[in-house]
């Protein structure tokens, strides 16, 4: 959520940046509803003053009695004046409040900008994308063939864009799960948090899930949700709180991820690419705001490092401001390659959302003991999505014979196997 005060007194500003975003946005009712607001806070002002004097007034012996029955019926109307204004400022600010939930963040000046993914600005690339002797074959068909990936049970089970893991499948996401928050928990430093999959309607709202993604959410009959990443639940570990202590804070957090994804129906739903639920590693950062562009960075590297132990091609990508999420103000994507496409495809995406989530989620630290608190910056991205991680793994690592080899990092996850074979 936007700071009002800033929105208002920078509006051209945030007019052009904003729609830099390729959004269409119209800042003239904020605008309207903010004077109205501070008509009715000055009007509700004087009336106390008012109300003030003339009860002062009846504290003095030497009041006329006439106009002490004057000051009386005054005072009977004024009350009802003030109430009056006291709703209608209510109402007011409910409004814009709702106005400014529905405002992207703004995209940070350093962005390029562009229309979408095409303008997007590769920043490095990392490992050297293999060749085959034969043609490579893409996930879903090793995966069948090989019988650890079973997408007819799991269209019997639950419908379409959904995977039920097998064998060594199952073992394989479980390899990756400890892999990561291993590496994430004991050589980067984070604090491993295992949460609850249900969040209430105001954790979703925090970290700007709703309102305006509320038809890609699941959403169960008493009014919670199903959370769409562990960041949801993670960053409001903290929500209406103020931080004390040293900052930063770290979390790593594993969990599945339930997602509708309404407006996606019919794009890159085969196999693993596109589920209603999958699995996946998170990383949230809490941050001073003058370290939050350096977190970024140090989060993004853990991010990559998995994929370096993993020996998997992979690139950066810095996103142009029409590619950027409703939350970041800037985003690196990491994007791995996959032979069985001939094409990179994202695995993670790392944000910095600065105060956007913790204005919208109350989120606040003191900068040093006795000071005034302030809004901290949050941070999170994927380190990793398990599911499209396995994807890459059996893309990359497929064998002539139709075998997988296993990453050297994983093989101890994997009871010491090697590859992966048909039974």
């Amino acid at each position: 959520m936007h700071d009002l005060r800033f929105v208002c007194d920078n509006a051209s500003e945030v007019q052009e940046r904003l729609e830099s975003r390729q959004t269409e946005v119209d800042l003239a009712p904020i605008l309207t509803l903010n004077e109205q607001r501070k008509t009715l806070i000055q009007a509700y002002d004087t009336g106390r003053h008012e109300q003030r004097q003339l009860s002062e007034a009846f504290r003095q012996k030497d009041t006329d009695p006439a106009e002490m029955a004057t000051a009386r019926e005054r005072l009977k109307t004024l009350g009802a004046e003030l109430k009056d204004l006291e709703t209608k400022r209510g109402e007011v600010e409910d409004t814009l409040h709702e106005k400014l939930l529905h405002l992207p963040n703004l995209p940070a000046a350093d962005l390029p900008v562009g229309k979408g993914e095409d303008d997007n600005i590769l920043v490095r690339t990392h490992g050297e994308i293999p060749t085959f002797a034969f043609e490579p074959k893409e996930h879903v068909e090793l995966g069948e063939t090989l019988g650890i990936l079973d997408f007819a049970a799991a269209a019997r089970i639950s419908g379409s864009r959904f995977a039920l893991y097998r064998g060594a499948g199952a073992r394989l996401e479980r390899a990756l799960m400890n892999f990561m928050l291993n590496l994430h928990s004991e050589e980067h430093g984070y604090e491993e948090v295992l949460t609850p999959y249900l969040v209430n309607r105001e954790a979703m709202v925090g970290t700007n899930q709703l309102p305006k993604f509320e038809e890609d959410a699941f959403q169960t009959t008493d009014g919670k949700f199903l959370i769409p990443t562990a960041e949801v639940p993670v960053t409001n570990m903290h929500r209406e709180q103020i931080l004390e202590g040293d900052m930063p804070i770290r979390y790593v957090a594993y969990s599945s991820c339930f997602r509708q994804e309404a407006g996606s129906y019919g794009k890159d739903t085969r196999g693993l690419t596109r589920l209603h639920q999958f699995q996946k590693v998170e990383l949230v950062h809490f941050v001073a705001p003058e370290e939050s562009e350096a977190a970024l960075e140090a989060l993004t590297q853990h991010a990559e490092e998995v994929l370096k132990r993993l020996e998997l091609p992979y690139r950066v990508m810095t996103l142009c401001t029409g590619d950027l999420g409703f939350g970041a103000q800037k985003t690196y994507d990491i994007e791995v390659w996959l032979p069985g496409q001939n094409r990179f495809r994202e695995i993670s995406s790392c944000s910095n959302c600065g105060d956007f989530q913790a204005r919208r989620a109350s989120i606040r630290y003191r900068p040093e003991k006795g000071a005034k608190p302030a809004f901290v910056h949050t941070l999170n991205g994927s380190a990793l999505a398990i599911g499209r991680t396995v994807m890459a793994i059996i893309e990359n690592y497929q064998q002539s014979d139709g075998s997988i080899a296993i990453p050297a990092v994983l093989q101890p996850h994997m009871g010491g196997a090697e590859r992966i074979q048909a039974p």
